[in-house]
């Protein structure tokens, strides 16, 4: 028997199976389609998995493949701009990385954790009881069956394991089609210094948004001049094939819908198309099946979705390894819901709230985007939807009468000093193993740790203006408890014991 099969090598699935190698299981990883896509689809990368990724050491290699220039932190939203530039530092970043690239520094890494991830192999039914999970699989030599203790569903928006389970995905889809594409741009038209093209014979194209009565344009330059991102929204009611690339005609007949102008284009490194969707599964989980990524949720904006999949796949991996090796305590594989299911709620609030800026053709929504924009010129609302966007504003609820502000939030990097010299809390999370940061010196929590030797790392440092006395750090690199400043002794140690006990389970001795 396996111990997790994962339908779906994308993002999401081949970060979860990376997670979950780390924690010392083996998963195997079934993908239907024989070849890694071909079809562009995501752009990049965007949001807190750049941040967990650096956390993990991993974010050089997204890096180094990507090969397009990082543009500045000004995200389009729901018709108008977020210019982040305007702040000392950025809570939004992006790493433009288009999605064959992206699973390929993917698949190099299961290669080198020695995952087995089987292309060209389906899964043509799924069925339960109370101890395991069955899969019908049809590969390239023939049918066959597998058993795992659990199954993983990261197949997409039309996850069949989704059906399988038994799990409603409610929701919407808009009636609307968008293309987006990056190209370079022939000679005969002129960028101007505000970012304007000049097209011969058609007169000025503006940059950023324009409405017309044939849909919404919009218009981006990069750090090369000669490239630009074009982006047309039209209401449309067709279906199209998603394994189906977007052409170059398909693209210019669309700016030709919507400008009225037959806009000139050279090479096109991206070309994509996609309907909007509004739908979050009902439950993450059903008995010994869960969900994640698309499978999960869609959402009406783009740059949201591969944050979104592979954070679901960070969160579930260390508590199924621990529901696994027998150490989970009762109900930690159910937090999987409760937390990634109130995270998706909230990036469905800001999608959909782009839904309606940028759907609106009235006075009215005119009015709704300039109050918005204008909004955005002041610092403190402009960091906030900043966060919003990134998904760095996501707090889990702990346990427990009054948690620290600190618990729930995504680990900050301080500064630490030890004595074995200078590190951060980024490189405390390279091996994806719970932590206890003691910062004060408090030998009484140490201790209390110590009971979980072998399962949990305790590290004692200092740092500048320490937001507290000790941090229990989860291996998704969210704080799990802490200490305030100055706790008393016997209080903190308790608290601390009732922490460890309730994520990482009963200690390994006492």
């Amino acid at each position: 028997m396996t111990d997790v099969i994962i339908v779906g090598a994308g993002p999401t699935g081949l970060m979860l199976a990376a997670e979950l190698r780390l924690a010392g299981v083996h998963p195997l990883v079934l993908e239907r389609k024989p070849q890694r896509r071909d079809t562009p689809k995501a752009g990049g990368l965007g949001g807190q998995i750049l941040e967990l990724l650096r956390y993990r050491g991993l974010l050089d290699r997204f890096q180094a493949a990507c090969t397009d220039p990082v543009p500045p932190p000004v995200f389009p939203y729901g018709g108008v701009h977020v210019d982040l530039t305007k702040l000392p530092e950025t809570p939004m970043h992006a790493l433009p990385l288009p999605q064959q690239s992206l699973e390929r520094v993917l698949d190099d890494y299961a290669a080198e954790l020695g995952l087995d991830v089987r292309r060209g192999h389906e899964v043509t039914a799924v069925s339960q009881d109370d101890s395991a999970v069955t899969v019908d699989v049809r590969g390239p030599d023939g049918a066959y069956q597998l058993t795992a203790r659990y199954l993983v569903g990261c197949d997409g928006a039309r996850s069949r394991v989704r059906d399988w389970a038994g799990i409603g995905f409610p929701g919407v889809t808009y009636p609307e089609v968008n293309r987006l594409a990056q190209v370079t741009l022939p000679d005969t038209v002129t960028v101007l210094g505000n970012g304007d093209l000049d097209v011969p014979g058609s007169g000025t194209v503006s940059a950023g948004f324009t409405r017309t009565d044939g849909g919404l344009f919009g218009l981006g330059s990069s750090p090369d001049s000669r490239r630009v991102s074009l982006y047309t929204i039209e209401d449309e009611t067709a279906e199209y094939d998603d394994d189906v690339p977007m052409t170059v005609e398909e693209l210019q007949d669309s700016l030709h819908r919507v400008l009225g102008v037959r806009l000139p284009v050279g090479e096109a490194h991206r070309l994509s198309r996609f309907t909007f969707k509004a739908r979050q599964a009902e439950r993450y989980r059903q008995g010994r099946v869960l969900v994640a990524g698309d499978a999960a949720h869609l959402f009406p904006a783009t740059g949201v979705a591969i944050n979104a999949g592979m954070l679901d796949a960070v969160n579930l991996a260390w508590k199924l390894a621990a529901d696994l090796n027998g150490r989970a305590p009762a109900g930690l594989l159910d937090t999987y819901h409760d937390e990634r299911h109130l995270a998706g709620a909230r990036t469905m609030l800001h999608t959909r709230a782009q839904v309606a800026l940028r759907r609106g053709h009235d006075p009215a929504a005119e009015a709704l985007r300039a109050v918005f924009q204008e909004l955005l010129s002041d610092e403190q609302p402009l960091r906030r939807m900043g966060a919003l966007i990134a998904g760095a504003d996501i707090r889990y609820p702990m346990p427990g009468a009054d948690p620290h502000p600190l618990a729930g939030a995504f680990a900050p990097d301080l500064a630490l000093h030890t004595d074995q010299g200078a590190t951060s809390v980024a490189e405390l999370m390279r091996a994806a193993r719970p932590v206890l940061l003691d910062l004060a010196g408090r030998p009484e929590l140490r201790q209390v740790a110590q009971e979980w030797d072998g399962r949990v790392d305790v590290h004692t440092a200092k740092t500048d203006e320490r937001p507290a006395d000790a941090l229990l750090i989860r291996p998704d690199a969210h704080i799990a408890w802490a200490a305030p400043l100055d706790a008393p002794a016997e209080t903190a140690a308790q608290a601390l014991r009732e922490a460890l006990t309730g994520w990482f389970g009963q200690p390994s001795k006492g």
